[in-house]
């Protein structure tokens, strides 16, 4: 049953928010950079902009770690998003409302005539899957705006998994995550339809792969 009343939905966002605060907040946090200047807190001092991707399952990890003003999120504008809005704005997030399952016309749109500084968020196989697929959008996007993709790869240690078509996953207080971010990916700006599902796949493995090394990790990290 979808929530349409906004009292309601306002409600929701406030415990949700309270709840990632209280649930996540005792999580472990680890991180591994490939390249260093890449991560949000030195970012905030070289002035440099990213677009920072994640698969849609961990998205509790950046929720409650990389909620800061600067870090706009792409949420998806169908009925679902409102809640996750909700949310999100009460953790710290700008957000942006689009889609990008149709090519990514509409985000970069909202996206240029929002975000004048900061970085980017997306969770490219989001809203609707399929799994661990990263959607063309986010390199049209990527490649119309001039930012370096910065894909990571989140785990948490043996979390609760929803049956939902992402295995969404819910942390156990007081466990580790860890987080593996490899090379940002620079779409060229003239890149064509061929050329960007070049880069897509090539960021798709990168997601993937990374996301195996923080799930080997994190269970390195409790043997």
């Amino acid at each position: 049953m979808k929530i349409r009343h906004p009292a309601l939905i306002r409600a929701v966002g406030v415990a949700g928010a309270f709840l990632v605060r209280r649930l996540v907040g005792t999580t472990r946090f680890h991180f591994r950079y490939a390249d260093p200047s890449v991560d949000p807190a030195v970012a905030r001092i070289t002035g440099r902009r990213f677009i920072y991707a994640f698969f849609h399952d961990v998205m509790l990890f950046p929720a409650y770690y990389w909620n800061w003003p600067e870090m706009h999120i792409l949420i998806s504008d169908h009925a679902d998003g409102e809640m996750i809005t909700q949310v999100v704005r009460r953790l710290g997030f700008g957000v942006v409302r689009g889609s990008t399952t149709r090519g990514g016309a509409r985000a970069v749109r909202a996206m240029t005539e929002t975000i004048r500084e900061g970085h980017l968020c997306f969770t490219p196989d989001g809203p609707r899957g399929p799994r661990h697929r990263v959607h063309p959008g986010l390199v049209y996007v990527a490649s119309r705006l001039g930012l370096p993709i910065v894909g990571a790869g989140m785990a948490f240690e043996r979390p609760w998994r929803a049956k939902s078509w992402d295995r969404f996953a819910v942390p156990k207080p007081f466990r580790a995550a860890a987080c593996v971010v490899p090379e940002p990916v620079e779409v060229p700006p003239d890149a064509d339809r061929e050329l960007l599902e070049a880069f897509r796949l090539e960021v798709e493995r990168r997601m993937r792969q990374a996301t195996l090394e923080a799930e080997e990790w994190v269970l390195r990290l409790t043997a």
